[in-house]
């Protein structure tokens, strides 16, 4: 076995595709099939390299085919190997699945997954170690989840073996009987559900297809086939409308199935909870697909359910309730469940978690005659009266999810009630809120400062028409914002929240009016910097507001800026500068401007004429020359921040952009990110162009040519550099925001050590009016292999920002690797065999890495002669008008060789091959077959 196998699948699996991109992926699949085949190996190291099979069976049989000889290969390990080594069986049979799934096998059901399916039936019913040491049972547990994990990735794959699944439930006395039940009630669920895709399709049927005993795969018939839409629809066909659920139509004859069902619901207490939710959960989709079947079968079964202190279980309570409503469920049980859910929101025993989701199931209650007719809309039920809400009244000493949620149930029901100002529930609401506020007031954490403004937001939301307690609430804030300014964020984004969902009512606008209130009549000998800059904050908000007058502001910014005891203009602090330019710009664009402006230019004169920051006093300088010389609409075009309201419009750069404002320099300097990719680069079909130095006098006047050749590779780095041609172009549909890119730098980033690394290209610009710039890509091998590039790029759109963008990676093919014989252009044919020739000998005496092989095909004169003349032409040192024998030399960077001696016999071409890197030949075995594949196919 070789030594390195344990760091090649723990480098596969650290990044799968990064390590096939480095190797031929059908090598290293035959390279893991010989090694399980290898007796040599212990189990404990072929157990290690089934793991690729088991996580990334799609990566290493992408295809149909590779699929099937992957299946049958790793059936014939199993078939060889000993009873003994069970974990090893286990792991055969989870690869095998995983391989049949994700290459389509199974659901083609081609003749290895009907074979595996047998095997699998075989181990299920393989009961011979019951009273042994449970090897045989981990084997036949294995085989029951593989059974099921077929049966769901190909519903109605073992429709036809209903009958001797139940007859392997009710022999089962073992822990394997719950496996069991989970497999036959998950086939039963599939097989009823494609009988209701069956025109036609009843009770007839349905007898037939839980009594027949043939396999599905001995009668030649073409198996019903589900299209991706209805398997998303049977991932559960109860959490959508029931109207949609398919029906077959058996009248009352099926006591077959009415038989079946009522076994397994007398068998379901011996489950685990989620395992008797799972059951649960299909035996309600059988009976709501199958009308001839009442709800009332699963009536036994409900005082267990109604009294389980499972949450899975009273989930699948929930969904039986809301699948057949009073069909099943009578008045005394909706109460007693709803009353349930409420005692169970609010059990001291239970996890926060836990109540959060009952108190969510209390919000979307199945009713059996609901009165809303919303799907996700949070509605209260009937029943739940605000005497049985009570026990759900949030106090203080909540965590803060289970606060926010027992407000808004609350505020839920006393809306539903229609509460005024005089109704109890929404004082006591009003007095927890308060109570909050004052917990904040008091300093409290920020987890509590947070929950206060959500539930100050919930409350607004639900009772922002009772004009008592909003007003209040708005004098709370505002003297909660003087004795903590740093809460200004807070309270602004409640102003934000709050005008978004309540546009048409103006508690936002009179919360502004207030605070603009509380900071213009506050002492100025106690205000500290820190909070003038919340001040600034709060006031620049204020200031976007048209209905609320500013003269109050100027005039607390005219004392803040020139009285004589402020250390602000002598400070030079440019942060708040900037926050009272800021505010200066926003009273620009208000509507009263006019009444403004004596006031307003005093405050800009001074900054700009005493301000400590350079910066600030330009600003404040171009403010001023803008107020005293533009009217109000051009000064309103001038500042505005983006184009006339148009749509799709691009946002143009303004002087705004220029400003004071320090949000509009963090724009501008800020890199963004792109949610796409913006350009690509694709392939400039064009000849690999190389260098290669003159030719030393005389060097083709005599000598050995070999030698001469070989002298060339003593000059560092000759002829070690690949330079590939690509365009780049925008991709499509291109964003007419990104018509004209400048400055673009491109980086690259290798995803494995086969190349150097990659310096950055940079491109002047990019439009889409004109030509495609050309990008030209200089790779120097470590190793010629094929390998992908990460590719990603910076660049200044035409409004003057920097982007971030992905580009779609470059993928390396081998024969891009390919260059033509480096030697002088004065050399002859006839030298130039000579080197081929003699390279050629050293390659067959199987010197040290070389290595001879053999590629056949069956191909045409005319076919062969197309086949060179586009691939090889370049690389043809044989005279090309020959028939029947031709020489290839392709070239590799650094220093490898692949020589070709091309032949047509009489039966097919002969690729006869000899390389001094033996590991190229899986390479150009892939390439030789796909270019002699699709020639056959274009010439016939």
């Amino acid at each position: 076995m070789a030594p390195n196998w344990t760091e090649r699948i723990s480098a596969f699996c650290r990044s799968p595709s990064g390590f096939l991109s480095g190797t031929n992926p059908d090598a290293f699949l035959s390279e893991l099939l010989r090694e399980l085949r290898d007796d040599r190996a212990s189990y404990g190291v072929k157990v290690l390299l089934l793991s690729p099979l088991c996580e990334y069976a799609g990566l290493l049989c992408a295809t149909g085919s590779a699929g099937e000889e992957t299946a049958l290969d790793l059936m014939s390990v199993f078939a060889q190997c000993p009873p003994r080594s069970a974990q090893f069986r286990c792991h055969l049979l989870v690869a095998l699945t995983g391989v049949l799934v994700c290459s389509s096998c199974a659901s083609g059901r081609s003749r290895a997954s009907l074979d595996f399916l047998d095997l699998l039936l075989q181990i299920a019913q393989d009961a011979g170690d019951l009273h042994g040491d449970g090897t045989q049972r981990c084997l036949r547990a294995t085989a029951c989840d593989c059974l099921r994990e077929m049966e769901a990735s190909c519903p109605g794959l073992l429709s036809q073996r209903l009958e001797l699944l139940a007859g392997l439930r009710q022999q089962e006395s073992c822990r394997l009987h719950q496996a069991y039940v989970g497999l036959q009630v998950l086939v039963l669920r599939n097989a009823v559900y494609q009988l209701t895709q069956e025109a036609g399709a009843g009770a007839a049927h349905l007898k037939a297809l839980l009594g027949g005993n043939t396999s599905a795969w001995e009668a030649e018939q073409e198996a019903s086939q589900v299209d991706s839409e209805e398997s998303a629809v049977q991932s559960s066909l109860i959490l959508g409308p029931m109207g949609r659920v398919p029906s077959l139509h058996t009248g009352p004859d099926c006591k077959e199935l009415r038989s079946i069902l009522s076994s397994l619901l007398e068998e379901s207490y011996l489950l685990t909870p989620l395992c008797q939710a799972a059951l649960f959960h299909r035996l309600i989709e059988l009976v709501a697909m199958v009308p001839g079947i009442p709800p009332s079968i699963l009536r036994a079964q409900l005082l267990r359910l109604l009294g389980t202190i499972e949450v899975c279980l009273l989930h699948v309570t929930l969904l039986m309730k809301c699948a057949f409503t009073d069909s099943l469920f009578s008045a005394e049980d909706e109460a007693f469940l709803l009353k349930r859910l409420v005692v169970l929101s609010q059990h001291p025993l239970l996890s926060a978690p836990e109540k959060l989701f009952y108190m969510d199931c209390i919000l979307h209650f199945p009713e059996n005659r609901p009165i809303g007719c919303g799907d996700s809309d949070e509605a209260l039920p009937v029943l739940l009266t605000p005497q049985l809400a009570s026990a759900l009244l949030p106090t203080v000493f909540n965590d803060s999810a289970t606060l926010l949620a027992r407000l808004n149930l609350q505020a839920l029901v006393f809306l539903e009630e229609g509460e005024g100002e005089e109704g109890r529930g929404l004082a006591y609401i009003y007095e927890h809120l308060t109570a909050l506020l004052h917990i904040v007031e008091g300093g409290g954490s920020r987890d509590i400062v947070v929950t206060f403004f959500r539930a100050a937001y919930l409350f607004l939301f639900y009772f922002h028409h009772v004009e008592q307690y909003s007003a209040r609430l708005s004098e709370q804030l505002c003297q909660l914002y003087l004795q903590h300014t740093q809460l200004a964020p807070n309270i602004l984004n409640l102003v934000h929240q709050t005008l978004q969902r309540l546009a048409d009512w103006s508690w936002a606008v009179g919360l502004l009016r207030g605070l603009q209130g509380v900071i213009t009549k506050a002492p100025l000998d106690q205000l500290t910097l820190p909070d003038l800059s919340c001040h600034l904050k709060v006031l620049a908000r204020v200031a976007e507001e048209g209905k609320i007058p500013q003269r109050s502001t100027l005039s607390f910014l005219s004392a803040v800026v020139t009285r004589s005891s402020s250390s602000l203009c002598a400070s030079g602090d440019w942060r708040l500068g900037n926050g009272v330019l800021g505010v200066c710009r926003r009273v620009l664009l208000h509507p009263s401007l006019d009444s403004l402006l004596i006031p307003l230019a005093d405050i800009l004169l001074h900054l700009a004429c005493n301000y400590g920051d350079t910066d600030v006093q330009d600003h404040a300088r171009l403010y001023y020359a803008l107020l005293t010389t533009v009217s109000w609409e051009k000064l309103s075009a001038v500042l505005a921040q983006s184009a006339a309201e148009g749509g799709d419009q691009v946002k143009k750069r303004t002087l705004s952009g220029v400003m004071a404002e320090s949000e509009g320099l963090a724009n501008t300097l800020t890199v963004h990110q792109a949610e796409k990719a913006v350009f690509q680069l694709t392939e400039a079909r064009a000849e690999l162009q190389r260098e290669t130095e003159s030719p030393p006098l005389g060097q083709d006047e005599g000598g050995g040519a070999l030698e001469a050749y070989r002298a060339q590779f003593r000059e560092p780095g000759f002829a070690s550099l690949i330079t590939l041609q690509y365009r780049l172009t925008h991709t499509e549909p291109h964003d007419p925001r990104f018509e004209q890119l400048f400055s673009i730098r491109l980086h690259f980033s290798l995803t494995d050590d086969h190349y150097e690394q990659l310096q950055d290209v940079s491109i002047p610009c990019l439009f889409t009016q004109r030509p495609a710039p050309v990008v030209r890509l200089t790779l120097k091998p470590r190793q010629p292999y094929p390998t992908t590039i990460h590719v990603s790029a910076i660049f200044t759109s035409k409004d003057g920002l920097t982007w971030h963008t992905p580009v779609p990676d470059i993928h390396v093919a081998f024969q891009q690797t390919f260059l033509p014989l480096p030697v002088p252009q004065a050399w002859s044919r006839v030298r130039r065999e000579e080197v081929f020739q003699g390279l050629w000998d050293e390659m067959c005496a199987e010197a040290s890495g070389c290595a001879v092989s053999l590629f056949c095909c069956q191909l045409g004169g005319p076919a062969l002669k197309a086949l060179l003349q586009e691939h090889f032409l370049s690389f043809l040192l044989s005279d090309p008008s020959r028939e029947d024998r031709f020489k290839v030399l392709l070239f590799l960077p650094p220093r490898s060789h692949m020589l070709l001696k091309i032949s047509s016999e009489e039966d097919a071409v002969q690729f006869n091959m000899a390389t001094n890197n033996w590991q190229l030949l899986p390479h150009i075995n892939s390439y030789l077959l796909r270019i002699t594949s699709a020639q056959d196919l274009l010439v016939t």
